[in-house]
């Protein structure tokens, strides 16, 4: 079975961009670190970079609010939240569907408006024909959706949208097929709650939780979550803040972070974890630094199994 996870937007809160000056920062320390060297060729420069030199420099982390596509390799589409990543994410849709009518099923963690923002952008809902299913816990999820195409935010109403849109409730803790693909909603601290997601087909199994804060030293939460995550292939999970931020001055602020993350992952046996929901105010080099952080703390705490350690990034593609 064809199963990969397509990331199209990786950061919370609100959609960041690169700077002039990010840029010259990263053509200032990749001229530093080539010192003294030189190249015959694009292509013997190309090796140097995607080789010798950080991430940080060569590539960047992005800056689209969370859309995370499950690609099952299956006529229907899967994704995670509509942030402003759904933009990309409705082009990549069009463009493999050549006009047919592409049926979309959404899973929605919460409706804060970094997680619904590129609805109003996402193509296919402009096409007569398709079906677009949004599935979720919350009861206002088909308000807010409404809410934001309404006048005078938004051209466009939500009456005026092409696409056939259904909204779908489902029910914390209880496991809904959903066009063969098993979907275990599961509640998490957030303001005006949000909530995780554990995607199960064919023995393979994903996790999908953001916007979620974990108070380690409440034993029946760390448990329960760590059953939540329990032998996952992959945890996608909200790691917005260092460890020092998450327990200090943001406690309490619905977040968690990159170290969390490893600690929960180990006690639930999962098998990679990828930091996600990145802070728009961290660049790309303190991204990496904490993907670091986080890859020497499950070196130095491994027990007998090895947690893989990811950073999400727009355009980032993993097999469960």
């Amino acid at each position: 079975m064809t199963f990969r996870v397509r990331f199209w937007g990786t950061r919370g809160s609100i959609p960041v961009a690169l700077t002039a000056f990010d840029i010259r920062d990263k053509l200032a320390r990749a001229l530093v670190e080539a010192s003294g060297r030189t190249f015959d060729s694009y292509e013997q420069a190309h090796a140097y970079a995607s080789t010798e030199l950080d991430f940080s420099i060569t590539h960047t982390f992005g800056g689209h609010t969370p859309c995370v596509e499950l690609d099952l390799g299956g006529p229907e589409y899967y994704v995670c939240d509509l942030g402003s990543g759904a933009r990309p994410f409705g082009v990549h849709v069009l463009a493999n569907q050549s006009r047919r009518p592409a049926v979309v099923n959404v899973f929605m963690s919460h409706v804060h408006w970094d997680h619904i923002m590129g609805f109003p952008f996402f193509g296919p809902a402009y096409v007569p024909g398709t079906t677009i299913r949004v599935h979720g816990c919350h009861d206002v999820i088909e308000q807010a959706f409404r809410l934001q195409q309404s006048a005078p935010c938004f051209p466009v109403d939500f009456d005026q949208l092409a696409a056939k849109i259904e909204f779908v409730r489902l029910e914390p803790d209880k496991p809904n097929v959903v066009g063969g693909l098993t979907v275990t909603p599961h509640l998490q601290l957030h303001s005006g709650d949000s909530y995780g997601f554990r995607f199960e087909k064919d023995g393979k199994s994903v996790v999908y939780s953001t916007d979620s804060e974990h108070k380690l030293e409440n034993r029946a939460e760390s448990e329960s979550f760590a059953a939540f995550f329990r032998d996952a292939d992959m945890v996608i999970f909200d790691a917005m803040y260092a460890l020092a931020e998450a327990i200090s001055v943001k406690a309490d602020w619905g977040h968690s972070s990159n170290i969390v993350g490893v600690e929960l992952c180990q006690m639930a046996r999962a098998k990679h974890l990828v930091l996600f929901h990145h802070e728009p105010a961290n660049d790309d080099a303190t991204l990496e630094g904490l993907l670091k952080e986080a890859r020497r703390f499950e070196e130095l705490t491994r027990g007998e199994q090895a947690l893989k350690v990811s950073a999400a990034y727009d355009g980032l593609e993993l097999e469960p």
